[in-house]
C-alpha cells in the first residue's frame, strides 16, 4: 500500500461528521452575543444613578424596576404605572424570598422610591436591593 493509502476506500461513503466547524462557529456567536448584550440593555434606559463608594455586587433578580427623572415607572424594560404595578403584582405574585433590585435616578424623589417600595412590600416582596454606579473612585 505505497503511495499513501487510507484508511477509507474511495468507493465507501463517508458516514462520520466533523463537527468541529459547527462548535467553532457557535462559539463565536456566543462570545458576540455575550459581549453586545450588556451594551445594548444598559443604554436603552437612561438613568443617573447615585454614586456610592461601598457599593457591593447583588445577586442578580428578574424583578428589575426602574425610576426615571421625569417619575415613569419600568418594570424590566416596560413602563408602567402605579395601579397597573399593584394589578400586575396581586394577579402572579412573586416568591417572597425573591430580590428585587431598584434602579432610581438620583433626582428621583425620595418619597417615590419610598412608595415602590411599599407597593412591594404590600405584594409580599421584602428584600431590595438599591442599585447604584460604583464606579466612584474608591479610597
Amino acid at each position: 500500500m505505497a503511495g499513501g493509502a487510507s484508511e477509507f476506500d474511495s468507493d465507501e461513503e463517508i458516514s462520520g461528521i466533523n463537527v468541529t466547524p459547527l462548535v467553532d462557529v457557535v462559539l463565536v456567536l456566543l462570545i458576540i452575543f455575550l459581549i453586545t448584550a450588556p451594551a445594548i440593555y444598559q443604554s436603552a434606559i437612561k438613568v443617573q444613578l447615585p454614586r456610592a463608594r461601598s457599593a457591593e455586587e447583588s445577586e442578580k433578580s428578574a424583578l428589575n424596576f426602574t425610576l426615571t427623572r421625569e417619575g415613569q415607572l419600568l418594570w424590566g424594560k416596560d413602563p408602567t404605572d402605579w395601579d397597573t404595578l399593584g394589578k400586575r403584582l396581586a394577579a402572579s405574585p412573586p416568591a417572597a424570598d425573591q430580590s428585587v433590585i431598584i434602579s432610581a435616578d438620583e433626582a428621583t424623589p425620595h418619597g417615590t422610591v419610598i412608595k415602590l417600595m411599599d407597593t412591594l412590600r404590600q405584594a409580599g416582596l421584602t428584600r431590595f436591593a438599591l442599585n447604584v454606579d460604583s464606579s466612584a473612585p474608591r479610597r
